[in-house]
């Protein structure tokens, strides 16, 4: 199981990367969109208020749910906007802390490709589902952690 999650990841780290282009020394732009990669990233103050969790987003999660939070379409779900994300804020930090292989349906839609765990501490988790709380668009306010004091950390 662990050899297909990763293998997937793979292909899609790989397809993610045929999405950017560059020519010469431009900023690297987000094909098709006019948009600059760093203008992405740097979206509603989301940078500056979270930098840590910034920082995690943009090393352990662009691959899958992209630069915009808008993911794959029934592949990755989006973070932009999602209802599955804004219900419980508790279960968010316990699926990035610990993966998920359940089922999610994420704005009527299906989600069953399985999350790895992607940060090792409450800290983090508390830190980058922040950032995803607010970023591109979203209201999505807070979680502490305190809110996350009883989540068991689980690693198999």
């Amino acid at each position: 199981m662990k050899a297909k999650v990763l293998f997937i990841a793979l292909i899609v780290i790989g397809l993610g990367l045929t999405a950017i282009s560059t020519t010469n020394n431009d900023p690297v732009i987000v094909k098709n969109s006019g948009i600059s990669f760093s203008q992405v990233l740097q979206d509603d103050d989301a940078d500056a208020k979270y930098p840590l969790g910034a920082n995690i987003y943009k090393t352990k999660c662009i691959a899958c749910h992209q630069a915009t939070g808008e993911g794959m379409p029934g592949v990755f779900p989006p973070l932009k906007g999602s209802d599955y994300l804004f219900a419980d804020k508790v279960r968010a930090v316990t699926q990035v802390l610990n993966g998920s292989n359940e089922e999610m349906l994420v704005n009527g839609v299906s989600y069953t490709m399985p999350m790895t765990p992607q940060v090792d501490t409450k800290e983090d988790a508390v830190a980058v589902i922040n950032y995803v709380l607010n970023s591109w668009g979203n209201d999505g306010g807070t979680v502490t952690i305190e809110e996350v004091k009883d989540v068991k950390i689980i690693r198999e």
